[in-house]
């Protein structure tokens, strides 16, 4: 996500107090905007329809019609990430059969909510990337051909590899040395993760565990484990698990990218 991209939160909840206190959390986060706030579920589906926010704050029991009721009248290309907020737990099953990525259950604690803003900021910058990845794959090519070229040196007894940056499509520790795989070659060198690292293009390089250093400009896509974990594909069929502590800042650089 770029420096000024700010996600956009629409706060649905028929009590002013509720609505309130999600207002009052929220602007803390420097990267969300609230968009609108509605006291009904028709005027929310207006707003989505009008606003398209990217996460909508869902409240479950209102007059009238319920907050399931109004996922059904949104259409799916106008659907937001969605964080159903309610004071009964036994919504829990159907609020993530309908793919709420959080449910929010009141009264909740201020950490409870920044847990939860947490967890709806990497599956929004996750929606972003992969929305990217399907539209935009060609100028995202031309995008990274552009940079300027780079290139690491890696010295192999008297001689010298010359590896471009973007020939390097991941890197993995291998007891002392460093595994560089580059577009089908597999160059060790006498380095840690951490000294080549130093060395990398910061805005193509990330580290994805403790183990492994990749380009984003091969990555293919990414899907979430049960773990909590991600599991990467890159572009020459290599597969890697991305931990969590690690998962951020894959998503910022992948999004920046776009």
């Amino acid at each position: 996500m770029s420096a000024d991209r700010r996600w956009r939160a629409l706060l649905v909840d028929d009590e002013p107090p509720a609505r309130q206190t999600l207002r009052l959390l929220l602007s803390r986060e420097r990267d969300f905007e609230i968009v609108g706030e509605c006291g009904h579920a028709a005027e929310a589906i207006d707003a989505v329809l009008s606003d398209r926010p990217d996460v909508m704050f869902l409240d479950v029991r209102m007059p009238g019609m319920d907050g399931f009721e109004v996922l059904k009248r949104v259409p799916a290309e106008a659907m937001p990430a969605i964080v159903f907020v309610t004071a009964y737990d036994k919504y829990a099953p159907q609020a993530f059969e309908q793919h709420a990525i959080e449910y929010l259950l009141k009264p909740f604690t201020d950490e409870r909510f920044a847990d939860v803003v947490e967890h709806v900021r990497d599956r929004l910058r996750e929606r972003r990337f992969a929305a990217l990845a399907e539209r935009m794959p060609a100028a995202l090519a031309e995008s990274a051909s552009r940079r300027e070229a780079r290139a690491l040196l890696v010295r192999d007894g008297t001689r010298t590899h010359v590896i471009p940056h973007d020939d390097i499509v991941w890197i993995e520790a291998e007891d002392y040395y460093a595994a560089i795989h580059a577009q089908g070659r597999r160059i060790l060198a006498r380095e840690s993760l951490r000294t080549l690292a130093k060395t990398l293009d910061p805005g193509g390089f990330v580290r994805v565990h403790r183990s492994a250093i990749v380009n984003t400009r091969w990555v293919k896509s990414m899907e979430p484990l049960a773990s909590g974990d991600q599991r990467l594909l890159l572009s020459d069929g290599t597969t890697l698990r991305v931990s969590r502590t690690h998962r951020a800042a894959l998503l910022k650089l992948l999004t920046d990218r776009g």
